[in-house]
């Protein structure tokens, strides 16, 4: 975690030295509808969406007037709700993403983003509405995954984005299961940034 976070620093302070537009800081916030996509558990159930959140920061830095450079820092409830015979269960996973991202500008305010998202697990629970139990240790501790999206930012700061992040790697840790399955998350942010 520590690597990832000075390179990125590195990365930053490089680019801004030769980059020709802003450089910008700000915060967002916004809704996720999450599922958890590939084989169901044991064909006894089916996943659904999950309704979450996320919040942080980001940091956008410019390498000329149509790219920059944005990578943030999320907390995101990401899982699903799973439908089995029995009745329904949250599977909820939160985590830090890491989305790093290349942002061409369209026009005046309107961007197109695409780029890699790293996941940290920081909590797995599964809540059938009576009891919560701990499920992480099923699930891996890394989630890697490709957000793609558009952004649009008002003059005074204020900007709305969306976002989909389809996940790529395998987030099982269950040894008596041998499915695959991902976290694939729409978003819907406003933020600031000056």
């Amino acid at each position: 975690m520590k690597k990832i976070l000075l390179f990125v620093a590195v990365v930053i302070f490089t680019l801004n030295s030769n980059a020709q537009g802003e450089f910008r800081i700000g915060f967002k916030a916004g809704v996720n509808v999450a599922s958890i996509g590939g084989d169901d558990t044991f064909g006894i159930g089916s996943f659904g969406s999950r309704t979450g959140f996320h919040v942080g920061a980001l940091v956008e830095v410019p390498i000329n007037e149509k790219f920059s450079i944005q990578p943030e820092i999320l907390y995101s409830a990401k899982g699903s709700n799973y439908d089995f015979s029995s009745g329904d269960t949250d599977i909820k996973l939160d985590y830090i993403d890491l989305p790093i991202l290349v942002k061409y500008h369209i026009i005046q305010g309107l961007s197109a983003e695409l780029g890699p998202v790293i996941g940290v697990l920081v909590k797995a629970d599964a809540d059938d509405g009576d009891e919560t139990e701990d499920i992480k240790e099923f699930y891996k501790s890394t989630d890697i995954g490709l957000g793609v999206g558009a952004s649009y930012r008002l003059p005074m700061g204020v900007f709305f984005s969306l976002r989909y992040n389809k996940g790529l790697t395998d987030i099982n840790d269950d040894p008596d299961f041998n499915g695959k399955n991902q976290n694939n998350v729409f978003q819907a942010s406003a933020g600031y940034s000056f």
